[in-house]
């Protein structure tokens, strides 16, 4: 009886050890083929990735990128190589003067002629410079001198400028300053640290047939209107 018990015993055992072995072995089977497959599609799909990054980079950077064109302008250095020489014909010009009324430079042929660039209408030293000439009249219609200002400035801005200072000579408006780069007066300039193309403040002296007789790159607003004069007596 008691052998049998014994028996019992063992073989329970056996049976719990065999279980065991087998239970760990088909879970083994179970699990080991799902893992597998899980990292595969795993790894298939970072492959997939790596290919299309490939693909897409490669067409990327063979593709053929057009560089876009910036717009041209003119530099000051181009503009300012037109500026016109002293024996030169001064270039001819058609411009609204301070009424809207056109004004062509051949129709004072025949008369000396001061063509002076200012920066802007009404601003401290464009006042100052304007307001000399126009207190100089007198002397200057003596020496046979006909004063035309040009700025960008628009036409309505102009007639403020000389009902205000009560101007008394041609005032043009060249507000594309198309004339203004055809005398080389625009270009680059500096104020306040700020680097901007504007108006070049210069004076061109033009002789009764037409020919620049001298320019005036460098200008005093106070004494214009005196070194205008005194240049035209001396070449003119």
């Amino acid at each position: 009886m008691a052998k049998k018990k014994a028996t019992k015993k063992v073989a329970k055992k056996t049976t719990k050890k065999v279980a065991k072995k087998t239970s760990k072995k088909v879970a083994k089977k179970v699990f080991k083929k799902p893992a597998k497959k899980v990292a595969t599609k795993k790894v298939a799909k970072k492959v997939v990735r790596k290919v299309a990054t490939k693909k897409v980079a490669k067409k990327v950077t063979t593709k053929k990128i057009t560089p876009v064109k910036a717009p041209k302008t003119q530099s000051a250095e181009v503009i300012n190589s037109r500026i016109p020489k002293v024996g030169d014909k001064a270039p001819l010009f058609t411009l609204p003067d301070q009424n809207g009324n056109l004004v062509s430079l051949a129709s004072f042929l025949g008369t000396n002629v001061v063509v002076y660039f200012y920066p802007k209408a009404m601003t401290p030293g464009c006042t100052v410079q304007a307001c000399s000439l126009s207190d100089s009249k007198a002397d200057l219609e003596q020496a046979q001198i006909t004063v035309l200002g040009i700025s960008a400035d628009p036409v309505k801005k102009l007639k403020q400028f000389e009902e205000k200072q009560k101007l008394n000579f041609t005032l043009l408006s060249d507000e594309n300053h198309k004339v203004t780069e055809d005398y080389g007066s625009w270009g680059m300039k500096k104020f306040m640290g700020r680097e901007f193309m504007g108006i070049l403040r210069q004076s061109f002296l033009i002789n009764k047939e037409g020919t620049i007789i001298h320019v005036m790159h460098k200008v005093d607003t106070k004494t214009h209107h005196q070194d205008v004069l005194e240049i035209f007596k001396r070449l003119g």
